[in-house]
């Protein structure tokens, strides 16, 4: 492993030919925009003010779609650094509401989105990747495939937890 010395000479090298500044910042650009896009199209979704950039590990936005406003639970769409994939996950507005609501989906067998193992260390309670190999020559497709996405498994969560009450 290297020392955060190496490291960080590596990064200066890196950021010094100038992809990844441009890279992370037409990414920062197209965030902002998806979230402006949610905000627009959807009014009935409570779309965060802001994007969380990270720590090049994660950059989300949230939306509270009204039916998800009173079980306090939210859902982010997430850009996977590592991965350069394009997710989506129900999470809640603390650990407590979190656990709770992974336990019941985990007690009820309901497998259609990834769990993670355990809520401890995860922000999410339930994940889909939304675009695997995400194409940025067509943002306005990559917007529409995730859009559609996220609107699917918003309806897919009112549907599970509609079923349990």
């Amino acid at each position: 492993m290297k020392t955060f010395d190496e490291c960080m000479q590596e990064y200066r090298r890196q950021m010094q030919q100038g992809v990844i500044p441009a890279a992370y910042k037409g990414l920062m650009e197209y965030m902002l925009a998806l979230r402006a896009h949610f905000a627009k199209r959807h009014p009935d979704y409570l779309v965060s003010g802001s994007i969380y950039q990270g720590y090049m590990d994660m950059t989300f936005f949230t939306c509270i779609p009204a039916s998800m406003k009173p079980l306090q639970l939210k859902v982010a769409i997430v850009f996977m650094h590592d991965t350069c994939c394009f997710e989506v996950w129900l999470a809640a507005i603390n650990k407590k509401v979190q656990t709770r609501y992974w336990k019941l989906i985990q007690a009820c067998g309901w497998n259609k989105y990834r769990m993670p193992a355990a809520t401890a260390g995860s922000d999410s309670i339930l994940e889909h990747t939304l675009a695997e190999n995400p194409d940025f020559r067509d943002l306005d497709q990559l917007t529409a495939q995730i859009e559609g996405g996220v609107v699917a498994f918003v309806k897919d969560v009112e549907e599970f937890l509609l079923a349990q009450t």
